[in-house]
């Protein structure tokens, strides 16, 4: 027998082995079905979907219920719209690239299929057994379509089956052409854009028949993932896409090489409308409400991760839950009921602008301001947010970023109290144990090499003095001090970071002034964490409630190490970094921060009523004179808390718990200007400002020279060291 005969015989019964082994499959599964008891549960789920599909008109795709947002007093502050209906397009007026896009990227065979692809379900479910997990997907554009209007995205056998029933059915009541009409109105083009139309005038300030192919291709890469493919946030992520989507146009012979090379080439610029604009209070509202929704379907929050696979894995989840409830966040007519005071805002958001206002007004390309900051305020009663601010106000529409959730910076000093302190308090020392501030091979020095031999706690946290940071966080070590932000689910903690440099804010991405405010409400109150969010409550349209927020505690802190510390960081404010910060009549503990160079400046502190965290520094960092701590975020700070507690009465902070030498139990409080005054005027009478330092490390640190003379202008003699600042010059954001 020949090669040629024997390929052919071979090839023969392996073509009939696989059938067999299909046959018996198939056998095997009938079997399960009946022997199961899974076939009266598809038959109802069959029903089930022929009463949605018979039960219903094409009206049901216009459908689009608005959500509303209200503040703290009830009052309406925005309002949740997909605007399906508005921008609506009859089969007819769609753009043909547009249809060809999506065919040819999401159904290559919609035109041969009755609604569903059984080849490519097969596909899918022999790539799963072999790979132990779904890696494949097997959706027609019918069955996006189905579960978009119809159904969620539960991950359940029971969802797929319905899902697949109503696109059968959907293609017997309905043409191919009223199928691609209804699904590209309904796809979801992120941004609370659903349809083409209403992406064209969202991103492009224009109707999608005037859109060029290259735009078109553009705005058909956002609905595969539009968390991932997210102009306004990821926008290089869309343009790959983009040549992905014009490429397979290609492939299906729709568009020709020279518009394939032209519209690849084409360059993509945005142009939102002036009337598209989400301000701070709003875009943080919508951030907190997809998360709580999010919680409230179970998934759950994660910001530690065994390994790079894991945190991918974790991701990807994230992005297809996000992006899931974003959408019934524009269109499932929720009332969202807040904690956010539109007053407080405001005040927030005027000291904030007011303080730069004469600093640096250089914009970008763009026309936003370089030189930028961030500020976010907590109700200590309840542990929620109710005002925050993620940059300055310009009145630019359509630009999103809030960088008090979505940027992290590096913390300098300020993160001292949360990583070393209070932890060190929770290990036996207390603010009047003695230290001792010495030259550290290889560590950080002191303004000027100066170093002031044994002081007390207090007075190394007053003064920010670097070398003793260093130190109890060397005999605490990085993990076991970082794993007090990682428990207050600080979101950006690096493998880096698990190294000395991080005692003195030196951290490879940084944290955002949410998180810093949780974390210091979170020594406020007595070391109990509540995770920070605006939400009070989601009901229905109709009243009924979805869910509600109930802050519940976590502890992160010993109460009576919380306390001490907050006696340490009234004496800041009392008499060190922070002196001359504090809040008329009313008691009030804070921290300064600053990192090397001038490029970041913090404060972060508290009252019984409100904490109150606030960053300052350019988008892109770089040296601004005069940046400190307690200059321009101190100020913001001062300026926005005097107001806020205009008629308040004061009440003072809980005292802490010492103990004497006969171990016998006495109170612990601050006297008031008198604490440090006489260690000043004695032992540190050569005291120096500390607020910028020269720092030598061997963890990849830099050498900074003193520039602590231009600060001594604006905080005389009292300042705080500075810290090590991280290689990465480029702001980190997240969705």
């Amino acid at each position: 027998m020949s090669s040629g005969k024997k390929k052919a015989h071979r090839g023969y019964w392996i073509f009939i082995k696989t059938q067999i082994v299909l046959i018996v499959l198939i056998l095997l599964a009938v079997a399960y079905y009946f022997i199961g008891g899974y076939a009266k549960t598809i038959k109802e789920l069959h029903n089930d979907a022929l009463e949605k599909v018979y039960g219903t008109t094409s009206d049901v795709f216009r459908n689009n219920e608005t959500s509303l947002c209200y503040d703290a007093d009830g009052e309406l502050i925005s309002v949740l719209k997909g605007d399906r209906d508005v921008y609506y397009l009859t089969y007819e007026n769609i753009p043909s690239y547009v249809l060809s896009a999506f065919v040819s990227t999401e159904d290559r065979k919609f035109y041969k299929h009755i609604g569903v692809d059984f080849q490519a379900i097969a596909r899918a479910a022999w790539a799963a057994v072999r790979n132990g997990e779904i890696t494949q997907g097997a959706s027609t554009i019918t069955q996006q379509l189905a579960r978009n209007v119809f159904l969620n995205y539960d991950k359940t056998w029971q969802r797929k089956v319905e899902e697949i029933f109503i696109a059968l059915e959907l293609e017997r009541v309905y043409s191919k052409n009223d199928i691609l009409e209804f699904y590209v109105n309904n796809i979801y083009f992120a941004n609370g854009y659903y349809g083409i139309e209403a992406a064209a005038k969202g991103y492009f300030n224009t109707e999608a028949s005037k859109l060029s192919l290259s735009q078109i291709a553009f705005l058909c890469s956002i609905p595969n993932n539009p968390s991932l493919y997210d102009p306004l946030t990821n926008m290089e992520n869309t343009l790959s896409r983009r040549d992905r989507v014009l490429q397979a146009m290609y492939d299906e012979g729709y568009i020709s090489m020279a518009d394939l090379k032209n519209a690849t080439e084409e360059e993509i610029t945005l142009n939102q409308p002036e009337s598209v604009k989400n301000d701070y209070l709003e875009t943080y509202t919508y951030y907190c409400a997809v998360r709580a929704l999010m919680a409230d379907a179970g998934f759950e929050f994660k910001t530690e991760f065994s390994s790079e696979e894991e945190q991918e894995t974790y991701e990807e989840l994230y992005d297809i839950y996000y992006s899931e409830y974003q959408m019934k966040l524009y269109t499932e007519g929720y009332r969202i009921y807040t904690s956010l005071d539109v007053d407080v805002q405001e005040e927030l958001q005027s000291a904030l602008d007011e303080e730069l206002a004469d600093v640096d007004d250089d914009v970008d390309d763009d026309g936003i301001y370089e030189l930028q900051g961030s500020a976010t305020c907590i109700d200590n009663t309840t542990g929620r947010v109710v005002a925050i601010v993620g940059g300055r106000d310009q009145g630019i529409a359509g630009y999103t970023l809030n960088r008090a959730y979505q940027s992290f910076r590096q913390p300098g000093s300020a993160i001292k109290p949360l990583i070393v302190y209070t932890p060190a308090l929770e290990n036996g020392y207390t603010p009047d144990s003695v230290v001792v501030d010495e030259k550290i091979e290889d560590g950080p020095s002191n303004a000027n090499g100066t170093y002031l031999g044994e002081i007390t706690l207090r007075y190394a946290v007053a003064h920010s003095t670097n070398t003793i940071a260093w130190k109890l966080f060397d005999e605490l070590t990085p993990e076991v001090g970082l794993s007090y932000l990682l428990k207050m689910n600080f979101s950006h903690i690096d493998e880096e970071d698990y190294r000395l440099p991080s005692a003195l804010g030196g951290f490879t991405t940084g944290v955002s002034s949410l998180e810093m405010a949780s974390a210091y409400a979170t020594i406020e109150n007595g070391g109990m964490y509540r995770e920070p969010t605006c939400i009070v409550k989601i009901t229905d349209s109709d009243g009924n409630t979805v869910l509600e927020t109930t802050q519940d505690e976590t502890e992160i802190y010993g109460e009576n190490a919380a306390r001490m510390m907050t006696s340490m960081l009234q004496s800041v404010i009392k008499t060190g970094t922070g002196k001359g910060l504090g809040i008329d009549g009313i008691s009030c503990a804070g921290k300064t921060g600053t990192t090397n160079d001038n490029k970041d400046g913090w404060f972060v502190g508290y009252s019984y009523y409100y904490t109150t965290a606030v960053w300052v520094g350019y988008d892109t960092p770089q040296k601004l004179p005069g940046l400190s701590g307690a200059t321009y975020p101190g100020k913001i700070w001062h300026n926005f808390m005097e107001v806020i507690h205009e008629g308040l009465t004061n009440v003072k902070f809980k005292d802490y718990i010492s103990y004497d030498i006969d171990n016998e139990t006495v109170p612990g409080v601050v006297e008031d200007e008198e604490e440090d005054t006489q260690e000043e005027t004695t032992t540190y009478s050569n005291e120096t400002s500390n607020e910028t330092t020269q720092n030598n490390t061997t963890d990849n640190t830099e050498t900074e020279e003193d520039t602590s003379e231009e600060e001594e202008e604006v905080v005389e003699d009292e300042g705080e060291e500075d810290t090590i600042d991280s290689e990465s010059e480029e702001e980190s954001t997240t969705t």
